[in-house]
């Protein structure tokens, strides 16, 4: 019980920072589409979809974390069910 409590508070750290991490990226994604909209150069529109890349593949780490997470409740809700069926 306490190494999947403990698990939990890393992984909810970690998707605190994955949040964050999501908006700049998101950020940086939209200013280069902007960008390559503007100027209509090849390195411009290179940019874009390498910044649209890196938001996409956060957006992924984000919701491995995310089901991680949702993966672990279950876990300690199953366990504590069974520490109280037995009490």
């Amino acid at each position: 019980m306490a190494d999947v409590a403990d698990r939990l508070k890393r992984l909810r750290a970690d998707l605190e920072v994955s949040e964050e991490q999501c908006l700049h990226f998101e950020d940086l994604a939209d200013d280069a589409r902007l960008r390559a909209l503007v100027s209509e150069t090849p390195g411009a529109e290179r940019q874009h979809r390498d910044a649209a890349r890196q938001s996409e593949a956060m957006d992924r780490h984000r919701a491995r974390l995310r089901e991680e997470i949702r993966i672990l409740e279950q876990q300690q809700d199953d366990l504590l069910d069974r520490f109280y069926s037995d009490a």
